[in-house]
Formats: C-alpha cells, structure tokens, sequence
C-alpha cells in the first residue's frame, strides 16, 4: 500500500467507525462544503449495491449512507413496469428525499427495448438513462434523444463493444452531444486503461460515475472496499475536479450483496477523506 492511500484511509477512517457505535445516518455530501470550490459533483449510489433488497430497503438504506443521488437498477424498478407504476416508485423514492436522478444499466439490444427505455424514463421523470445499447441501436437512440431531451450516459464493461470510454467516444463521437457515457472506473482499470487519462480524453461526454476499487489491474482483478485496491482514487477524483465534472459520482459496491452497508461505508469514507485531503491542497 502506497504512503499516500494509507494518509487517505487515516483521514478516512473516522466516518465508517461511526457505523460500529450505532450511528445510523451521517451528513449529505454537498459539493459547496468542500474547502475546495472547484469541487462540482456530488456523491450518490448506484443501486445495484442493494440488488438483494427491495426498493423500499434499497431507499432506507441510501438515507443511512447520507448519500442523495440514486441510479435505480431495474431489480428496484422493473422496465416492464407501467406508467402508473413507474410514477408511484418515483414519488416514494423522491418523498423520501432522494434525487433519483438516473436509472440503469439499461439493455437496448432492439428497437423495441430503445423504445421502452425513452418511455420508462419519462413516465419517472429522469434525466439520464444508463445504457448498453448495441451499436446497431446507436441511430434510434440519437433520434429518441432528440426527441425528448433526455440523455444517455452508456456503461462500458469489462467485455463487449464499450470495454473504455475512449471506446464509446468511437461509436458516439459524431453523434448528439447528449449521447455520452457512464465511466464505470473498475472496468476500466481491469482493461489495462488508465482511468486519470481516460477522465480526461473524453471529458465533453461524462455524464455518470459508477466508482469502485479493484484487486488487480486485469480482467482477474475483482472488486473491492475503496482504498484496498489498486485503483488511483485520488487521481480519479482530481481528474473530475479538473475537467469541471458536475454530475454524480455514484457508489456501486458489488462485493458483499448480503451485507453492502459495512463496505458501502467504508468507501464512502474513504472517499469523503481523499476529497477532504484534496480540498486542502
């Protein structure tokens, strides 16, 4: 472990300790409480984390966290889902004082999932939908985008079409500018990629974060609590801080599904300490 991780998990380590004594909430992260004011995003969760709960759990246990911002993943809302119902969970998600900002991953392998997905986003009222469209889908996506405003952020993984955003930058680069990407940072890393360089090539279409720690930079490594891996989060965060990202930076903790809280936190603090640290400098 590097001298400055373990300076970043020491500051860090205050906020997740809080868990063990019983404390059930902590502060919502704000960007304008950082000492640094080029600090734009803000912290939420992708709820895949809780993909072995219901939605219900899966907003209780955001609100724990602090965290407002939440992506839900179809386990917490599916895309067959009517209108009715797809209003009906964003009032619950929103009354209970959530930005459900995204959903996702969204699959689009046909014209008729493209469709579905413009029209789940809709009828919940999101701006961004998370996606892996196949690329013969690329042109219907633009014209739904154009037709309804709403972006798409797509999700590159450790295999297929879109292994790195500079990947998905080659496949949307002539497309609308709302068409852009949700840099998955652990896929990225476990691709070989570097993630600070990849932040900054295709800074113009970042529309989502989905922020997680690896155990090895190839495609064995797997995920891990922020701060135990080999993935530069401090590199990571200057980099979004850099190039003015204003968006989420949503937590997707996928190694405990039983039992997410306990790393759920720990990243989080570890997360708030690199932030806190950078803000001093």
């Amino acid at each position: 472990m590097s001298s400055s991780r373990r300076r970043f998990i020491q500051t860090a380590i205050a906020v997740p300790a809080l868990a063990g004594l019983g404390i059930t909430a902590f502060p919502a992260f704000a960007a304008n409480t950082m000492v640094n004011p080029h600090i734009r995003f803000r912290l939420g969760v992708a709820s895949f984390t809780f993909r072995n709960f219901d939605r219900a759990r899966a907003i209780q246990m955001t609100n724990r966290a602090g965290l407002v911002p939440i992506c839900l993943n179809r386990i917490h809302l599916p895309m067959d889902a009517t209108d009715e119902e797809c209003a009906a969970a964003a009032e619950e998600t929103r009354g209970a004082g959530l930005d459900f900002y995204a959903g996702g991953v969204v699959s689009m392998n046909n014209p008729a999932e493209v469709t579905n997905a413009f029209r789940y986003a809709r009828a919940t009222g999101i701006g961004t939908i998370v996606a892996n469209p196949q690329p013969a889908q690329l042109s219907l996506v633009e014209e739904k985008v154009k037709e309804t405003g709403i972006y798409i952020a797509i999700h590159n993984h450790l295999t297929g079409p879109y292994p790195t955003p500079e990947a998905i930058m080659e496949h949307v680069g002539a497309l609308d500018k709302r068409i852009g990407i949700c840099v998955d940072v652990g896929h990225v890393v476990r691709n070989g990629a570097d993630i600070v360089r990849s932040i900054h090539n295709c800074k113009e279409r970042i529309y989502d974060i989905h922020l997680k720690d690896v155990t090895e930079a190839s495609h064995q490594g797997r995920e891990c609590v922020c701060g135990h891996g080999v993935l530069d989060i401090p590199g990571c965060l200057q980099a979004l801080i850099d190039i003015g990202y204003d968006r989420v930076v949503a937590f997707e903790y996928e190694v405990n599904a039983a039992d997410p809280m306990p790393g759920l936190m720990e990243s989080l603090g570890y997360t708030r300490g690199v932030l806190r640290m950078i803000g001093k400098a």
